[in-house]
């Protein structure tokens, strides 16, 4: 684990900010100009600390502070989504998992702490402004997680660097694609997949679905599941009780699972 120390301050609300402490004036975009090792150095896990005019919870950084202080550049994968992929993927300690794309890297903090020192992640991402904050979420959730893979990253579409993956891996327990063109991108890795392994698609439109499954049959695939996961929210009622909060369901886009025999 990096010698780095993190925090993370939570306001009312549930907004998370994740500072290093470091002996040194800093800005953070919310929060503005301070010195965290005179701010922060010896506040608690659970203490409150006065920034400006926010007041903020000391949290320990673990996954879902993480996740909630992390960057955004592309649309992330949410944590339903990406619990539903780790589960029916198997993942766990020691597998060699492929991810395209990398994006803002949501997933990939996901992907991160069920993997372990043992595990490798394999992130691509073929628009280099995406990587570069998909990859500085992962470098801070390294400082953070008392775990981490193996991890490289490549830059470039996934269709054409399948030569370089196998470079590193001669082949991947699972893989897990968030793709606009789903086809190209099966034919590309399907071999580099392992027995016994999954694939998993991230689909926002039907026809992608429809598309992902007609080519995961084509290569010999076994598809278990497609769907869509719903999310819905409760909270206190002001009269008493709980009941669903008011809102939209959390429908983020289908999924595909799909197992090389």
């Amino acid at each position: 684990m990096s010698t780095e120390k993190w925090l993370a301050l939570e306001e009312e609300g549930g907004k998370v900010f994740l500072v290093q402490i470091v002996e040194e004036t800093i800005k953070i975009k919310g929060l503005g100009v301070f010195n965290p090792a005179e701010l922060l150095a010896e506040k608690q896990v659970g203490e409150t600390v006065v920034i400006g005019q926010k007041i903020l919870t000391v949290l320990t950084p673990r996954l879902p502070e993480l996740y909630r202080g992390m960057k955004r550049r592309a649309q992330t994968i949410s944590p339903k989504d990406a619990g539903i992929f780790i589960t029916k993927l198997g993942i766990g300690a020691g597998d060699v998992i492929l991810e395209a794309g990398l994006g803002s890297g949501g997933l990939s903090l996901h992907l991160a702490r069920v993997l372990g020192n043992s595990g490798t992640l394999i992130t691509v991402e073929a628009r280099d402004e995406h990587a570069e904050v998909g990859l500085e979420n992962l470098n801070r959730a390294k400082n953070c997680l008392e775990e981490f893979p193996i991890h490289h990253h490549i830059s470039g579409d996934i269709v054409d660097i399948a030569e370089q993956v196998s470079q590193i891996s001669q082949g991947v327990d699972g893989i897990i694609l968030d793709l606009p063109n789903h086809e190209t991108a099966i034919n590309a890795v399907v071999e580099l997949l392992n027995p016994g392994g999954r694939i998993a698609c991230y689909c926002p439109v039907t026809s992608q679905v429809e598309r992902a499954w007609q080519t995961c049959e084509d290569n010999g695939l076994v598809v278990e599941w497609a769907g869509e996961l719903m999310e819905r929210k409760w909270g206190r009622a002001s009269k008493g009780g709980i009941r669903p909060v008011n809102g939209p369901f959390g429908h983020t886009a289908f999924l595909l699972i799909a197992h090389k025999r």
